[in-house]
């Protein structure tokens, strides 16, 4: 069994609520499920599809609140997102319930912060469970098997289901069901879009441009709607947990653009089920595209596992000179190059490093991405 590196129990205190954040099917439930299995709380475990909790928290009356939640030391709820005014819900019982401790799941940002954000402001901590890192993958790989499924990684991506699925075909089926039934679905809903295709072909447009700087003007443009659409589209995707932004690095405007970004996939797997390209390695001609898109989004989860804080940026200059990846901590810039091949020959950016004295510069590739993701 896959081990998580997020313990919900870590963070559970009396009168505060954790919030366990991410995509549909990444394991939230399950999660919760393990902890509530460990704890000696006396607990009361419920569900965002509850009809009777809905009604309760949406009347909002304090006694009947209180009263649901009496004599326990732990309230759970799964799928949070589908209650309405669970931010008030959850502040009464924050308030006035002081040996209660409280864990909810939801599967948007977009949805679920909004309604607990300002309630529960000083009163929550927020937690994001991805699909599973490769850093979680040790607990059931060494490094050899891991380096050896590479390739898989990056074309059926870390969702736990499709991790365990046995075959190619299987895969395949459940991140195209993924896609189709849940993220985009949900983001759709959530989002009140009534122009579904606008979304779909913006997201397989955001797909075919991974890796590469994306001018909303441009996506406008061939989407044929306005740009303020399309800055509300990205919002929502990545709110949703669809697509993460990578804003650009400057601090020399004369020389470093600045309005553009970048977008990557939560997961390799999504990406290509938006495209339905499955093909193997030596039959495709962007797998520069998916190693990066993968090493930008393990680098996160590392980061967000492992209390790893600071900003990440993409850089280019107006003379075209590109870096992928700078990590911006302690006040000192990591500067990284993601190369597929080991073999590929990357010249040292010097005029950056110049620059910014006492930076650091590396290239990534497929022979030592591990020490960068584990």
């Amino acid at each position: 069994m896959i081990k998580r590196l997020i313990n919900p129990a870590d963070y559970l205190k009396p009168q505060k609520a954790v919030i366990i954040l991410g995509p549909r099917r990444a394991g939230k439930t399950t999660l919760l499920n393990e902890c509530l299995r460990e704890t000696s709380f006396r607990f009361k475990l419920d569900t965002g599809d509850n009809i009777r909790l809905r009604a309760l928290f949406e009347k909002g009356d304090m006694s009947e609140i209180l009263a649901y939640a009496e004599n326990y030391d732990l309230l759970a709820i799964d799928e949070a997102q589908e209650i309405p005014d669970i931010g008030r819900g959850l502040k009464i019982l924050t308030d006035h319930s002081p040996g209660l401790r409280i864990i909810v799941t939801g599967s948007s940002s977009f949805d679920l912060v909004q309604k607990v954000g300002e309630p529960l402001t000083g009163r929550k901590r927020s937690l994001i469970l991805y699909p599973v890192s490769q850093q979680e993958l040790l607990s059931v790989h060494n490094r050899y098997e891991l380096r050896e499924k590479l390739d898989e990684f990056m074309i059926f991506g870390s969702y736990p289901e499709v991790i365990s699925a046995p075959s190619r075909s299987e895969k395949i089926e459940i991140l195209t069901e993924l896609v189709n039934s849940y993220l985009l679905k949900d983001v759709l809903a959530l989002g009140d879009i009534r122009a579904p295709g606008e979304l779909l072909n913006l997201v397989k447009l955001i797909a075919f441009q991974t890796g590469s700087e994306v001018s909303l003007n441009e996506l406008a443009s061939q989407l044929k709607i306005d740009v303020k659409t399309v800055e509300r589209y990205l919002d929502i995707l990545e709110k949703g947990f669809v697509i993460k932004r990578l804003s650009s690095f400057s601090r020399n405007l004369r020389k470093e653009i600045s309005k553009k970004s970048k977008y990557y996939f939560l997961d390799n797997g999504i990406r290509n089920a938006v495209i339905m390209q499955f093909n193997n390695p030596e039959l495709r001609n962007d797998m520069g595209q998916l190693f990066e898109n993968f090493m930008v989004m393990e680098r996160i989860k590392y980061q967000a596992y492992n209390g790893v804080y600071g900003n990440n940026y993409f850089r280019r200059t107006y003379d075209k000179k590109e870096i992928d990846f700078i990590e911006e901590r302690d006040g000192k810039l990591f500067a990284y190059e993601f190369k597929y091949s080991p073999d590929k020959k990357v010249k040292k950016p010097s005029e950056f490093l110049t620059e910014y004295p006492g930076s650091e510069f590396k290239v990534i590739n497929s022979e030592n991405y591990q020490e960068f993701v584990t």
